[in-house]
């Protein structure tokens, strides 16, 4: 039982014995709520249940929490005080030894520690990335792709049964240009005079593809015509670009259960059904010519286009479809992580998942904003419309998986995030990875020297963990004791960036504490006891980068 649950039990307990003694004239009691105070010197944990207590009892806040003090029985000395402050609230003070009981889950749980059931098997989906595959990865995909990884992670730690999964829109008509512009390039090497548009592909890469086809297949696309030659390009080009895609994104850590085509749902039919069906329960009408989804039946601002006048079917058609799918392989809840220029996109696509006769709460998209890319505070240069732009690999390749991973997690996705190349590769304190992923060094460093010397046994010691009374080390423990509900609120809100925070806050407390207290002692009861609790320190910090996706190197 986590300190929190006990505290309300505790509480509840006591005034269900004060209604029992009359104490109390009414049996009507709201819930309790416990937290943690901002401010140390308030306690541990506090209620304001006197307060939300008044109006059944009809009695003053203040007399209630005296009441409710006079009830508690603590049998094990679980609590050093108990304090009334202001108008009612409840500040609870617990005796160091109480907090001991952490220090021996976390061993016991070991990797395990800080995970939950609360998901109980819930599928969910987590789509992120899906980037076209009409150039590499930039910068800001890698922001996606480690919000995305860390969501799901975080998800899975409680409870959850989650699948990654990467769409892949290789149909429609940015492949189309894709092919046009890697065939303009192609003819541009055979020395043929051509005219390169604005609205083509124009980085470096797309002449690269072309020097690959005119190597491989310059022959056979030469004596094809120009819509077949195009084609040809296209899927050659779409190809070698998306196997760039997955090897960037492996080399980042990031693991996908299935790729997904988009060409396969034109393929298998699935779009059409997808529009019959609207069709059939009356949800699309036909209009100058384009079949128009009603999805301001569903709160959008307009009607959308599914079937164009021409034909063509629209990218929202094979979305709908895409998302309908999604649904029918057993998904309760699906979750999209799409780049913040996609917000306009929302509402229409949570209509068709309405649409479709599930509740708008079962779909949930992540907007993630913008990267910008930093030198030492100086903006790096990029020219988006001569197609010059960093690449996840670029980043990868300077700094690292690991400090590209942890420093794109450590601001709420929402929130423009500066990505500084030089502090990201920094070896100091002001480097967040860096500071966060020295605390598992060092504490590893110090288990080494222990074993050598033989003076501290690794693993659980409750007789030498009796000895932590310093507040530093309480310190450290309370703060090991928050790491699941940490975890908790991550997973219910998705915010990844908590976990981030959390573990810098416990590598500054174990800085401080470091930095005042030995751990390797003359005395040998006190340096197994600390050994105990650096080394739950170390086990916590490991969990929490590996939901990041972030290793927990033992030397640096």
């Amino acid at each position: 039982m986590q300190m929190k649950q006990k505290i309300e039990q505790m509480i509840l307990a006591a005034a269900h014995r004060a209604r029992e003694a009359g104490a109390l004239p009414s049996a009507d009691f709201p819930e309790v709520q416990v937290e943690e105070p901002k401010l140390e010197a308030h306690g541990d944990f506090s209620t304001n249940l006197a307060m939300t207590m008044a109006s059944a009892q009809k009695m003053a806040p203040r007399k209630i929490a005296e009441i409710i003090v006079e009830h508690i029985h603590d049998p094990e000395n679980f609590l050093l005080r108990t304090e009334i402050a202001g108008p009612g609230f409840l500040n609870f003070y617990l005796a160091p030894e109480s907090w001991l009981p952490v220090l021996e889950r976390v061993y016991r749980e070991d990797t395990a520690f800080g995970r939950t059931n609360i998901g109980n098997g819930e599928r969910v989906q987590v789509e992120f990335v899906s980037a076209n595959p009409t150039g590499p990865l930039h910068v800001g995909h890698g922001r996606g792709a480690a919000v995305g990884d860390a969501v799901a992670s975080i998800l899975s730690a409680c409870g959850y049964d989650v699948q990654r999964e990467y769409y892949i829109n290789d149909s429609g008509r940015q492949i189309r240009t894709l092919g046009r512009s890697v065939y303009l390039r192609l003819l541009q090497l055979w020395d043929r005079p051509v005219e390169f548009p604005k609205d083509a592909y124009q980085g470096q890469y797309i002449a690269e593809l072309a020097e690959e086809i005119l190597d491989a297949r310059g022959k056979e696309i030469d004596a094809l015509d120009e819509e077949d030659a195009v084609a040809e390009c296209a899927r050659y080009a779409a190809s070698r670009i998306l196997s760039g895609i997955r090897e960037d994104l492996t080399a980042f850590g990031v693991k996908y259960d299935r790729w997904y085509s988009e060409q396969h749902l034109y393929d298998s039919g699935q779009v059409a059904d997808a529009i019959e069906n609207l069709r059939r329960t009356g949800q699309v009408y036909e209009k100058d010519g384009a079949l128009w989804f009603k999805s301001t039946d569903f709160g959008d601002e307009k009607d959308r286009v599914v079937v164009r006048s021409n034909g063509e079917t629209t990218y929202f058609a094979s979305d709908i479809a895409y998302h309908q799918e999604k649904y029918e392989r057993g998904f309760s809840r699906v979750i999209d992580v799409w780049g913040a220029d996609h917000h306009g996109y929302i509402p229409r696509m949570s209509a068709a998942v309405q649409a479709s006769g599930r509740d708008k709460d079962q779909f949930h998209v992540i907007l993630v904003q913008l990267v910008n890319l930093l030198r030492g505070g100086e903006p790096v240069a990029m020219s988006t419309r001569a197609g010059e732009f960093v690449t996840l690999k670029d980043v990868v390749d300077e700094v690292g998986k690991d400090a590209a991973r942890f420093l794109f997690l450590t601001r709420h996705y929402e929130s423009p995030l500066d990505f500084d190349l030089e502090l990201a590769k920094q070896k100091t304190n002001d480097n967040p990875v860096y500071y966060v992923q020295y605390v598992h060094a060092r504490i590893t460093s110090i288990g080494k020297k222990a074993d050598e010397k033989g003076v501290a046994a690794a693993g659980w010691d409750p007789e030498a963990a009796k000895v932590l009374q310093e507040l530093e080390e309480i310190a450290l423990i309370k703060a090991l004791a928050r790491f699941p509900l940490v975890l908790q609120t991550a997973a219910r809100l998705m915010e990844p960036h908590r976990i981030a925070y959390y573990l810098m806050d416990l590598a500054s407390g174990f800085h401080a504490y470091y930095n005042k207290h030995r751990v390797l002692t003359d005395d040998p009861v006190l340096t197994r006891g600390r050994r105990c609790l650096v080394e739950a320190v170390r086990k916590v910090i490991r969990n929490g980068l590996d939901l990041m996706g972030v290793s927990a190197p033992e030397q640096m």
